[in-house]
């Protein structure tokens, strides 16, 4: 698909990865709606890349389909790309010290990493179904965010893993059930990137952590991450795969 004029709507598209594959998309000519919890920083993405914001919180299905009117009234139709980067990555082990167990850091982060993108993909592939195909009969392209946790989870990921590995699995089928549509759906599972989450740790672990990539032996850069959304959304024959984006790195056990 062209990206030039192409509406995209990203999720997450406050910070980190979100942020990165907005400016790359816009970048290459597409017209950009952030979707963000935080309405302040998506408020500033925005108006640096000449989108728009959608505040909205992914787990709720009424703030989704909002915001994807909200995007097809400012830009005048529905995106054809959709993005998937909201999540968090809360961190408990299933049975802690003095015997504390953790469901609810389990069901939150199932709730906002897979429900949240269940739903925005479901709110973005009904938009794109009912749009006319472009050339080669596509619609659409729907990108989720796993993570190399769904296969190399460490100790305290459980829930983490849990999330993204759902992620993952869901690729295939949603890209089966949607064809019929024109419509791709595609998962990258990114590694050990520079983001928010990384840079909050002292220099010395994120030395450590970088170390263990094999090559290039650094943390990633979230532009890498939107080079390879922009990929995506340019190549027609990717669809129903994930994709690692992780310097060969395997995490250990912790």
């Amino acid at each position: 698909m062209k990206i030039t004029d192409q509406i995209a709507l990203v999720t997450g598209g406050a910070s980190g990865l979100g942020a990165a594959t907005a400016r790359r998309l816009a970048h290459e000519g597409a017209k950009v709606a952030i979707l963000d919890l935080d309405p302040e920083r998506a408020e500033t993405v925005a108006a640096e890349i000449g989108g728009v914001a959608t505040p909205a919180n992914v787990t709720d299905e009424a703030d989704v389909s909002a915001a994807f009117d909200k995007a097809a009234a400012h830009f005048g139709a529905a995106p054809r790309i959709v993005v998937n980067c909201a999540g968090v990555g809360l961190a408990a082990r299933i049975v802690g010290r003095e015997g504390k167990l953790s469901f609810d850091v389990f069901e939150k982060t199932l709730k906002v990493n897979l429900f949240g993108t269940y739903n925005v993909m479901s709110h973005g592939a009904r938009r794109m179904t009912e749009m006319a195909p472009l050339e080669g009969g596509e619609r659409g392209v729907v990108i989720n965010t796993a993570s190399v946790a769904y296969e190399d989870g460490q100790l305290g990921q459980a829930a983490y893993a849990a999330s993204k590995g759902a992620i993952a699995s869901m690729c295939l089928p949603a890209a089966r059930e949607l064809a019929q549509h024109g419509v791709r759906v595609v998962a990258i599972a990114p590694g050990l990137f520079h983001t928010p989450m990384m840079e909050g740790l002292p220099d010395e672990v994120t030395e450590k952590i970088a170390s263990d990539v094999p090559f290039p032996k650094r943390l990633g850069a979230p532009d890498e991450f939107g080079l390879l959304a922009e990929h995506i959304v340019r190549n027609p024959y990717l669809n129903g795969s994930v994709v690692r984006l992780d310097g060969a790195v395997r995490l250990p056990p912790r």
